[in-house]
């Protein structure tokens, strides 16, 4: 019996040793743990932030000695964050949100290349970069690279094959182990899971912000196909006005949603809502299209065909107005412009006063316009000319008609 009660004894202090909690593991800061090195052959520059676009690219203003146009459109080495600019997936606003926080707090940013000299991604547009920051207050430098990977905002992209290789695996391998934000299994706060929200075109232009990174679903009319987006606008009776939206649908489209996308048609858009930065325009992307399942309700959809853009007959005075809107919020008054983004519209009888590159001042009845030839004309306008356009108002440092075709531009 005493020998059955010593088991006993034994067994539950085995039990015991066994469940008391270890150490915990000690987490490498590896962000740290490697070092910029001034007198390495790779390329070094001081950027500072021109805009940011998403957690593993950012737009730098360099020298024109490091790029002629004086900005630097970087994509970070050894890391891919989840999309928050063409798509939105999960813990890609965190991870941008994460890359904007540290280089908005830094008081040093420098960009380092992998080898001794420049080199661009698949695209031919942006560069790989290592990029550094020095924190407010501190003496060092961190890796943000290596951070993002750490922390658990980025996955593996080519980690290995570069000069800090070794440490980004490591750091891919702790991030892991202590499952953080990509690896955790959990829900991304930041990400709507849910339905779509069915609502019309003015309500989501007269308040983007309200559904940041929700899927909303509208319809309206398809007017211009342009570098893998489409403007949709829809006429709203209750103001006479029209509405319109940039719609992404980026690289992956199928050719049956093309076909849904086509200018002309009404479709149905199901898709989510976010700032493009880099654009400094509201746009929906992350557009699906399943040709077997055609009563998918995530699917976007053609509703109709044979429609026309509405080329609206607008002034450059109308344009500088504002109107007042009666809404569920009460009566807001808007600038026309701000209202019309997205929609297409014509102007007749426009002076040019200025013309810069791309960009024409053109006046017409005191007042001014800014229009944008998004293409290259045949003959350029010059000072004096007077011209007529039909282009989509869009935003770029103040709003302003964009002309994307030859047709969209007659020079008197």
């Amino acid at each position: 019996m005493k020998r059955f009660r010593y088991l006993v004894c034994a067994a539950l202090l085995a039990l015991l040793v066994l469940a008391e909690p270890g150490p915990a593991r000690a987490e490498t800061d590896f962000a740290a743990s490697v070092r910029l090195d001034y007198t390495s052959g790779t390329k070094k520059q001081a950027v500072t932030v021109k805009t940011f676009v998403d957690g593993d690219t950012t737009h730098f203003s360099v020298p024109e000695s490091v790029d002629p146009s004086g900005v630097l459109k970087a994509r970070y080495l050894a890391c891919n964050t989840p999309e928050s600019t063409g798509k939105i997936e999960e813990w890609g606003k965190a991870a941008a949100r994460f890359t904007r926080e540290k280089l908005e707090n830094a008081e040093e940013i420098v960009i380092e290349s992998d080898g001794g000299a420049w080199s661009t991604d698949s695209t031919g547009t942006r560069c790989l970069v290592w990029v550094w920051y020095r924190p407010a207050g501190e003496q060092d430098f961190r890796n943000l690279n290596i951070e993002l990977l750490q922390e658990g905002y980025a996955i593996a992209n080519s980690s290995a094959q570069n000069r800090y290789g070794d440490t980004c695996m490591a750091a891919i391998a702790q991030a892991r182990e202590l499952k953080k934000h990509v690896y955790s299994g959990e829900k991304d706060p930041d990400y709507y899971y849910g339905d779509a929200i069915e609502l019309t075109i003015k309500e989501l232009r007269l308040h983007p912000e309200r559904y940041e990174g929700k899927k909303v679903a509208f319809s309206g009319v398809v007017t211009l196909n342009h570098d893998n987006a489409v403007f949709i606008e829809d006429y709203d009776e209750e103001t006479g006005l029209y509405f319109g939206f940039s719609v992404y649908y980026g690289f992956n489209m199928s050719g049956g949603g093309l076909d849904v996308l086509s200018v002309g048609n009404e479709d149905r858009i199901v898709g989510t809502v976010q700032y493009y930065e880099a654009g400094e325009t509201w746009q929906v992307s992350g557009l699906t299209y399943r040709m077997m399942k055609p009563d998918d309700p995530g699917n976007i959809r053609r509703l109709s065909a044979g429609h026309e853009a509405a080329w609206k007959r607008v002034t450059p005075e109308w344009l500088n107005g504002s109107v007042t809107l009666e809404t569920e919020d009460g009566e807001e008054t808007r600038a026309c412009a701000e209202t019309a983004l997205g929609t297409s519209v014509s102007l007749t009888g426009l002076t040019v006063a200025e013309a810069n590159g791309s960009f024409l001042r053109c006046e017409s009845g005191g007042e001014s316009v800014t229009v944008r030839l998004v293409f290259q004309p045949e003959t350029a306008p010059l000072p004096g000319s007077t011209v007529d356009v039909r282009g989509i108002v869009g935003y770029y440092d103040g709003y302003c008609v964009c002309v994307y075709t030859q047709d969209g531009l007659t020079i008197r």
